[in-house]
């Protein structure tokens, strides 16, 4: 357990995830957990279910239903940073289906991680066998059990063997837990302090913008931070391609993200955020729920947030864990702070002299070979070694995806390695190697 924590940067579990842990390992009861965002909740359901699925079995045995692509992603990556051996796919839309079902066939993941319509789909299609699943995950249940999401998810139930043992996870309660669910004796881990709007690591401020366009403020606060990891939150996506498109020109490494891009820019944008060749992600409150990216130290509010619901997913972007972060609200000529946050708030006056916008210490290679083609990561560290004319040391974060790969490499030794892997081959074929703009 020590040696696949500390290769995942943690020092101990929580309180609440050695709970849950418990919960999973020694009794036979389902399982609401309530804790809030940032506190560890995918890690606190996994370590334990891993021990529960049989790596001998080629068939699924747990299926972990959560709101959107991206947690669905990120949970897949959480799950293969642990080292188990399990084999697991994400199944979410935007893609064919019929490809996931190839993909199935090869893989015989013992853990999916989906979205509700798009299980329905591989269920109503009987793309895999359910006999075998013993373990039904409802992450973000308090969304998946929304209005919008009910019928889908009445439909998925309905498919899944009566006598699963269920675990759900959010970090709000929900008013009620639909029948259809078919809980049977339940644990409840209640972590929430119901006094508490957000994390008492939470600093907030309110810088004061001249102008009803916001633009130059931010800009000014972006610079004033530095390097710190910044999101930029606004509630429109026009409104967010104008921003990024304006920071962008104004000298700043940013990823741009909202529900308007296809799904390989929305992974490439949280890509670069999340291995540190962009310190400012411009995006809509899609980002709020489900991304789980470590140290983001600052919550920029170029848009209120339209609800309090909406205040607290974003707020719970930073702060995670046991770090500190700050939230910063950009207001606008007769803009206040909404009425719904609770906690002190202080002015944030910005400097005159300003320097020129920080430049982050990454950036991100394309290569243009993956998994399909038997590449690992230790391919990509050896050719970039060898070919590429860099050290391990200027090598951070590796995806090897199904046909490509992304790389984070230190950004000033860019232009060598573009210029020394032109036409190179790794593993005696020949590669495309582009950064990721």
């Amino acid at each position: 357990m020590d040696k696949v924590l500390g290769r995942l940067g943690v020092e101990s579990l929580s309180q609440m995830q050695l709970d849950t842990s418990d919960a999973v390992l020694h009794t036979d009861r389902d399982i609401v957990v309530l804790s809030p965002t940032g506190s560890g909740k995918t890690l606190a359901y996994l370590l334990p279910l891993v021990e529960r699925i049989d790596p001998a079995q080629d068939s699924v045995q747990a299926i972990v239903l959560v709101p959107g692509r991206e947690l669905a992603l990120q949970s897949a990556g959480v799950l293969k940073d642990l080292g188990s051996g399990l084999r697991t796919m994400a199944l979410y839309g935007g893609r064919p289906t019929m490809d996931e079902h190839r993909r199935i066939r090869e893989v015989k993941p013992q853990i999916v991680f989906a979205t509700p319509g798009r299980l329905n789909d591989h269920l109503t299609k009987e793309n895999f066998p359910v006999n075998d699943v013993q373990w039904l995950v409802i992450d973000e249940f308090d969304k998946c059990l929304a209005m919008g999401f009910r019928d889908e998810m009445s439909e998925v139930l309905s498919r899944l063997p009566q006598n699963i043992r269920h675990i759900l996870l959010s970090a709000t309660d929900a008013e009620e837990i639909p029948q259809f669910v078919n809980l049977g004796k339940t644990k409840r881990i209640n972590y929430i302090d119901e006094t508490a709007q957000i994390s008492s690591r939470v600093n907030i401020y309110k810088v004061k913008s001249p102008d009803k366009d916001k633009l130059e403020t931010v800009s000014k606060l972006l610079r004033h931070i530095g390097e710190k990891s910044s999101v930029v939150f606004l509630n429109y996506r026009e409104s967010v391609e104008r921003a990024a498109d304006y920071l962008r020109q104004q000298g700043f490494a940013i990823s741009m993200f909202h529900g308007g891009l296809d799904q390989k820019m929305r992974e490439d944008a949280l890509y670069k955020f999340s291995n540190g060749s962009a310190n400012v992600l411009v995006c809509t409150d899609l980002a709020s729920r489900g991304l789980d990216i470590p140290d983001i130290e600052n919550i920029i509010h170029y848009h209120l947030p339209e609800t309090e619901d909406a205040y607290v997913h974003r707020v719970g972007r930073t702060a995670r864990w046991d770090k500190e972060g700050r939230t910063f609200f950009v207001l606008g000529p007769g803009e206040s702070i909404p009425s719904y946050v609770e906690e002190d708030q202080a002015d944030y006056p910005l400097p005159q002299q300003l320097p020129a916008p920080a430049q982050p210490r990454m950036t991100t290679l394309y290569i243009g070979k993956g998994k399909k083609d038997k590449i690992s990561k230790g391919d990509i560290v050896g050719f970039l070694c060898k070919k590429g004319g860099i050290t391990v040391d200027d090598i951070g974060k590796i995806d090897v995806k199904e046909r490509y790969s992304y790389v984070a490499i230190v950004r000033e030794k860019l232009n060598t390695v573009l210029a020394l892997t032109r036409g190179e081959k790794i593993k005696g074929i020949k590669t495309i190697v582009e950064s990721v703009k």
